[in-house]
């Protein structure tokens, strides 16, 4: 009943500062992603320790999620709030995703999730680490059902490229006026 689901992609930002969420979610089939679950949650590494995303201990989310952090771990708030709220955050975003699908809903059992969460070591808000996880969970999520965004789409905002970290509009602007384009 899932073959036609396959391996859907991800992707979603939600908040500002410290405390903002970015989720990248793949979701697919267990027969198809299944291995590559198993291999992550068999290997962390230095900093990174994927585990199952639980709305309680004992309960897990569905479809089962592996929550596995961009950022390594740099001190014991950081760890908390990554391993608490962020993760919280992505259990709720989760469960609020299968519930607004009803192809979710009806495959939520036969299908893994992989989570890469960025939680900022500069975080200290918890409730706003949490809100925001929810959120970018969620979008992410309701991204790989619709196969958003479409390639037109990014095309048309190449000249809009721009980050938390990097702002690329004035040079684009300027190589544009230049002729320059990139």
């Amino acid at each position: 009943m899932t073959e036609a689901f396959g391996i859907r992609i991800g992707e979603a930002f939600a908040g500002d500062g410290a405390e903002a969420a970015h989720v990248n979610i793949v979701i697919g089939d267990r027969s198809e992603l299944g291995a590559t679950f198993a291999l992550a949650l068999a290997s962390p590494s230095a900093g990174h320790t994927p585990f199952v995303t639980v709305l309680r201990p004992g309960l897990p989310v569905k479809p089962l999620t592996l929550f596995v952090n961009k950022a390594a771990i740099v001190d014991d708030e950081h760890g908390n709030l990554t391993w608490g709220a962020a993760q919280a955050g992505v259990a709720v975003g989760m469960t609020d995703a299968v519930a607004a699908s009803s192809v979710l809903t009806d495959l939520a059992d036969d299908l893994v999730a992989i989570a890469a969460v960025w939680v900022n070591p500069h975080a200290r808000d918890a409730a706003a680490v949490f809100a925001n996880n929810i959120v970018s969970a969620r979008d992410s999520v309701a991204a790989a059902l619709t196969g958003g965004p479409r390639a037109a789409d990014v095309l048309a905002e190449r000249d809009g490229c721009h980050n938390p970290f990097f702002d690329a509009r004035p040079l684009l602007a300027a190589q544009a006026k230049a002729g320059n384009a990139a």
